[in-house]
C-alpha cells in the first residue's frame, strides 16, 4: 500500500532466512490493514449480530485462513517457477474482490433496512443482555437474526485472497532466489494474514458490541455500508482500467 510493502521488504536481503522471515512475519501483519481488507471484513462483522469478540474471532480466523489458503495456492508458483497468472484472470481476480465487498456491503444495507440491528435489553438470571431482532406485526413478535457461518466467511476469504494487495507482497517474496526460502517465506506470510485478520476482527467486535457504540450501531451500519459499497464499486471499476488506481 503506497510503497510501504517495498520499503518493509527492503530490510531484506533474499538470502538471510532469519531476516526474511522477519520481513515475511512483518508483510503478513500489516496486509491486515489494507483498505480492501478493513471495508471486507468491518461489513463481513457488521452483516450479523453476533459480534461479540469470541464470535468475531471466529469469523475473522475463517475469513483469514480462507484467505490464506487461497493466498498460499495462487502465490506458490509465483516464488518458485516465477510463473504468473494470465493477465485477463488476475484482473477478473481484482474484480472479484470488489464485488465480494460489494455485496458485503448490500447485505447490510438490506439487514439494516429489515431491522436486524434494532436493539431490545432483556432481563436473565445472569443480568441484562442486548439482542438485535425484527419486528413484526400485533404484540411484540420477534426473530433473531442468524450469524454468518465460518464456512461462509472461509468461502469469501478464499474469494478475497485471489486478488487483491497481497500480490505486491507475493512479487517481493517472488525476488528471494533460494527456492525453499522463498516457500518458506510464503507460508509465514500466509499465516501471519490470517493472524493478524483474526486480531483486527476481534479488536472490531469487540470495539461494536460495547457501550456506546453498541447502541448507536444501528445509525452507524448504513453509513459503514455506504462507504463500503462506494469503495467495493470503485475498486472493481479501478481492476477493469475503468477508474484510477491508486492502491
Amino acid at each position: 500500500m503506497f510503497g510501504l510493502d517495498n520499503w518493509i521488504a527492503s530490510f531484506s536481503d533474499g538470502t538471510t532466512l532469519m531476516l526474511v522471515g522477519v520481513v515475511a512475519v512483518v508483510l503478513g501483519l500489516r496486509h491486515a490493514t489494507d483498505p480492501d481488507h478493513l471495508a471486507a471484513v468491518s461489513t463481513l462483522l457488521a452483516g450479523t449480530r453476533e459480534r461479540a469478540s469470541t464470535a468475531a474471532a471466529r469469523l475473522g480466523l475463517s475469513w483469514g485462513l480462507g484467505h490464506a489458503a487461497s493466498l498460499f495456492a495462487f502465490g506458490l508458483p509465483i516464488v518458485l517457477f516465477k510463473t504468473y497468472l494470465p493477465e485477463p484472470v488476475q484482473q477478473g481476480a481484482e474484480t472479484a474482490v470488489g464485488l465480494v465487498i460489494v455485496s458485503l456491503a448490500v447485505w447490510l444495507l438490506v439487514r439494516w433496512r429489515r431491522g436486524f440491528f434494532h436493539l431490545h435489553l432483556h432481563a436473565h438470571e445472569s443480568g441484562l443482555h442486548a439482542h438485535g431482532h425484527v419486528h413484526g406485526g400485533g404484540g411484540h413478535p420477534h426473530r433473531t437474526a442468524r450469524a454468518r457461518s465460518p464456512l461462509q466467511a472461509f468461502g469469501i476469504g478464499v474469494v478475497h485472497g485471489m486478488g487483491g494487495s497481497a500480490g505486491v507482497g507475493v512479487l517481493l517474496l517472488a525476488s528471494i532466489h533460494d527456492r525453499a526460502i522463498a516457500a518458506a517465506a510464503l507460508a509465514v506470510f500466509a499465516i501471519c494474514t490470517a493472524l493478524s485478520m483474526t486480531a483486527l476482527s476481534t479488536g472490531l467486535g469487540f470495539t461494536l458490541s460495547r457501550g456506546r457504540v453498541a447502541g448507536i450501531f444501528p445509525r452507524i451500519a448504513p453509513v459503514l455500508a455506504v462507504t463500503s459499497l462506494i469503495f467495493g464499486v470503485w475498486y472493481a471499476l479501478g481492476a477493469l482500467d475503468v477508474a484510477p488506481y491508486y492502491l
